[in-house]
């Protein structure tokens, strides 16, 4: 490919951008969907603009902020590529491209990118489903035209796509306003918005998110394939040349026997049939549970598997025979209706709203039965949503209402079977969302990374401690950074306040995701503080972005303020049972807001015991004891699901959860 570099005179370039704003064109040359108007490129770096263009054809760029002529030759193909240095921050800048007829990129910024990527915490918008702590006020004030908003449209994929795949779920790059923001990631406009004000500079946040996903599913397969447990399947799709076709035919093989195992153990069969759905079932000894909400905060915390729900409905004789629609809500992840005895409808999709028509040869005056079997892989699980969008009805002046009190019994429980096959194009298949979001994305320059994710991971502790570490050394190398900035969020505290959870699944996650910070250029924002019991999307996200955008003026852009709280160290433990935690602190940090009566800690002796722990300060160190723990042998601090926790710096960052054991 030939390319050239040939300064222009400043009257040419005013004169070409007066004719590109006069004249009406249709633009051949076709762009990569982040290459658009309004974006932000990353500043003092080298970007390659690439695109297509007739076979064989010149396309040349004119780049307004340094005058300059660019040339390429289009191949056989119609592919052209051209490195461009980008400036300073500053702008607006043009870029005008031509193959005879021009495109023309307007009101271009430089500045600062940053990547914005992980589950649900991250996606979570201002409005929307969101709604974040103080989102009105947020979204009226959110006018910052040098904040440009970018958000990657949800896509999988069995095998990596090209940058000409990747779609905008807004039409390009959008200047940050009330009117761009409301359905955008909070964390991202948020810490966007602590950068640009404290660094004076442009900055795009790229919002590449999916709620309910696992960190493998972000991960590519060339590095997955190095993680334990996941050597088989990434081999196996190897050996089927990451086929859709037949990858989906080995997954029909797979699923078929794994439901086979599934209705061996799930109490709600009986020799092979299902035997709690007919309406002449005894459910007396049946539990009860307030729908709609997740099972977790509802009397099933951690359960994953399968559960029933069953509830009488009294139809009124002039609906007799006629076809109802059934609106039961959320369901989280997989489900098939029963009605009076008989399948109905199935669904799946663990955020999806189900409609399903009961048909009138079904329904009679007076009792009926409705029964739910709800199958959840991970995570969250059960009927949720809103009251009002779980109802019966007839028309829309004719309803029932299907809140309230619902029957359940739990079928079997997932930890008494293999993993089950998951769907190819499920958004926690192995490396799709990595194919379809990231991999796309790669040859756009950034600055770095912010991540929150981990909630889906939940339980597999162990493993994510070097999957997560994998991830971000595979995006490193995908996006030809070995030291990028990456920064991610600590799960919050969540589900029940409990004293001593010595076996807390949340609590191991944490720490797994903690053991990345050995990684260079990576920092952790401490959230153990913030989050809600019943609500694993806490509102305040704005206190998530601050930690954030702390640890990215002092790590990236070398600002000499606090950032971090101080990290646990070491222990000691006294003659008198109590034991000395002592703690590094960050060479730019803060030690300890002092606090004679700290929450959070507690303490066991030689039987593995633990108890809650009376603990303060005592200058850069904590000392934590039990009158019940007489010879004290491990310390642990925010070790529970939804820990109180009350150990932080004067300037609000928290102290991450941690032992002092390996038990």
């Amino acid at each position: 490919m030939k390319i050239k570099n040939i300064t222009r005179d400043m009257g040419f370039c005013a004169v070409l951008a007066c004719a590109s704003l006069q004249t009406p064109v249709m633009a051949k040359v076709t762009l990569p969907a982040f290459f658009t108007s309004n974006m932000i490129i990353q500043q003092k770096t080298t970007m390659t603009l690439f695109g297509k263009a007739k076979a064989n054809k010149k396309v040349s760029v004119e780049t307004s902020w340094n005058n300059q002529h660019y040339e390429a030759q289009a191949d056989a193909k119609g592919n052209w590529r051209i490195e461009i240095a980008t400036p300073a921050a500053g702008g607006p800048y043009r870029i005008t491209l031509s193959d005879g007829k021009k495109t023309v990129l307007d009101n271009v910024m430089a500045g600062e990118v940053w990547f914005c990527s992980g589950q649900s915490n991250m996606e979570m918008p201002l409005a929307g489903w969101g709604k974040i702590k103080n989102y009105e006020q947020e979204i009226a004030t959110a006018d910052y035209p040098g904040i440009r908003l970018f958000q990657v449209k949800k896509h999988t994929s069995v095998a990596p796509l090209d940058a000409y795949q990747v779609e905008s779920t807004m039409g390009g790059w959008k200047e940050c306003s009330p009117s761009t923001v409301p359905e955008f990631s909070a964390v991202a406009y948020l810490y966007a918005r602590e950068l640009h004000r404290k660094l004076n500079v442009p900055v795009g946040v790229i919002d590449c998110t999916w709620g309910g996903t696992p960190a493998e599913a972000w991960t590519s397969s060339e590095s997955l394939k190095q993680v334990m447990g996941y050597q088989k399947k990434v081999g196996q799709l190897e050996a089927l040349g990451f086929d859709r076709d037949k990858i989906m035919a080995e997954y029909g093989k797979e699923q078929a026997q794994w439901k086979a195992e599934l209705s061996k153990v799930d109490k709600g069969f009986q020799n092979g049939k299902e035997c709690w759905i007919g309406s002449d079932l005894d459910d007396n000894d049946w539990q009860q549970m307030e729908l709609p909400g997740y099972w977790e905060g509802k009397g099933l915390p951690n359960f994953d598997g399968v559960v029933w729900f069953r509830k009488q409905i009294d139809i009124p004789s002039e609906w007799t025979g006629k076809d109802l629609q059934l609106n039961p809500g959320i369901i989280d992840d997989e489900d098939i209706i029963y009605w009076n005895g008989e399948q109905i409808a199935n669904g799946a999709g663990y955020n999806v709203q189900r409609h399903y028509t009961v048909p009138g040869r079904l329904v009679k005056a007076g009792k009926n039965t409705l029964a739910i079997k709800v199958n959840d892989n991970g995570g969250e699980g059960g009927i949720a949503g809103k009251a009002e969008d779980m109802n019966l009805k007839l028309s829309d002046k004719d309803m029932l209402s299907l809140a309230g009190n619902w029957k359940y019994r739990v079928g079997c429980s997932l930890a008494d079977m293999p993993p089950a096959p998951i769907y190819p194009e499920h958004s926690s298949f192995p490396s799709v969302l990595f194919n379809g979001m990231v991999h796309p994305c790669l040859e756009y320059p950034i600055k770095g990374v912010i991540w929150y994710q981990g909630c889906n991971n939940v339980g597999r502790a162990e493993e994510y401690e070097s999957l997560f570490q994998t991830l971000i050394t595979d995006w490193r190398k995908q996006f030809g950074q070995p030291d990028m900035p990456f920064y991610f969020v600590q799960l919050a505290n969540y589900l029940d306040r409990k004293l001593v959870q010595a076996d807390s699944p949340w609590a191991a996650l944490r720490e797994a995701q903690s053991k990345a910070q050995h990684l260079a250029h990576t920092g952790m924002a401490g959230n153990i503080d913030i989050g809600e019991a019943h609500d694993i999307h806490p509102k305040n996200k704005q206190e998530v972005a601050r930690r954030l955008a702390a640890i990215s003026l002092a790590d990236t852009y070398g600002q000499k303020i606090p950032a971090q709280a101080p990290v646990y160290d070491n222990y000691t433990v006294g003659s008198d049972g109590k034991v000395r935690i002592s703690f590094t602190i960050p060479a730019i940090g803060e030690c300890f807001e002092q606090n004679k009566d700290i929450k959070g800690f507690t303490i066991a002796g030689p039987d593995h015991v633990f108890y809650p722990a009376e603990a303060y300060t005592d200058g850069d160190d904590v000392v934590v004891y039990s009158h019940y723990v007489k010879v004290p042998v491990a310390v642990r601090y925010g070790w529970a699901d939804n820990p109180e926790c009350t150990l932080r710096t004067p300037g609000n960052f928290p102290v991450a959860p941690f032992r002092t054991d390996n038990w």
